[in-house]
């Protein structure tokens, strides 16, 4: 297997607010919501609550993972493969547990790759470990480590080639190098009201499993090789 592919596991997260209800909120953080609500820009007559409703999922301190998919190359026979898989709860601990213990049988060479994963997935799972009271998985705890100690891969960073001031959006870039997304399924923003509104985790699962899989086919064309066939895509 081609060395940068060995070791990578591609992921990518779904979030949710954490209650379905601004009301469903204690008094301290409706207060704190509050207090962030004010930097944003919001329409004529939008409420702390309104914004609650559409905002809230993206903040790790006012919403929950519930699906964390993942994706790793696999060689057999010289052929390259993807194997994917996923963890979905209501319970955001359980989820947060199965992803962990799967981390850890990878062993520590393992590297992780998401698309703007530095400054989301990375940092979100890592908060709401601590929230759930799970110790942060090693790969993923950053403390006393020195830079070129983090395995960590981005390919929105990839993409970037030093250009701190742009982002450019995994539907974008699946665009220019015409690869296949779950964007006809769902969009990211109907993932809150799916979820709370149908309960359906299934439906969210197999979105955040082609966006897992969008990322794994990014990072091929980043390091200049070819997309896969989907029928060498296997989720397990």
């Amino acid at each position: 297997m081609h060395a940068d592919l060995k070791d990578v596991l591609f992921l990518d997260i779904e979030t949710v607010r954490a209650v379905d209800h601004y009301s469903g909120l204690n008094e301290r953080l409706k207060t704190q919501w509050a207090r962030k609500a004010s930097f944003f820009k919001r329409e004529e007559g939008q409420t702390d609550e309104d914004l609650f409703h559409d905002r809230a999922g993206i903040y790790a301190e006012f919403g929950k993972i519930i699906v964390i998919a993942i994706g790793k190359y696999t060689e057999q026979n010289g052929v390259l493969g993807l194997r994917t898989r996923y963890f979905a709860d209501h319970d955001e601990k359980k989820v947060l547990t199965g992803f962990r213990e799967t981390l850890e049988k990878m062993g520590p060479n393992v590297r992780l790759c998401a698309h703007n994963g530095k400054e989301f997935d990375f940092p979100y799972i890592c908060r709401r470990s601590l929230v759930n009271g799970l110790p942060i998985p090693s790969v993923l705890n950053l403390a006393g480590k020195k830079p070129w100690e983090v395995n960590h891969l981005d390919t929105m960073e990839m993409w970037k080639f030093g250009d701190f001031k742009h982002y450019t959006s995994l539907d974008l870039l699946a665009a220019i190098f015409d690869i296949p997304t779950s964007k006809g399924v769902m969009d990211g923003s109907m993932v809150s009201e799916v979820y709370h509104r149908q309960g359906d985790l299934k439906k969210i699962a197999d979105y955040c499993i082609g966006d897992a899989v969008a990322v794994a086919q990014l990072y091929l064309r980043m390091k200049g090789m070819q997309v896969m066939e989907l029928s060498q895509i296997v989720n397990v």
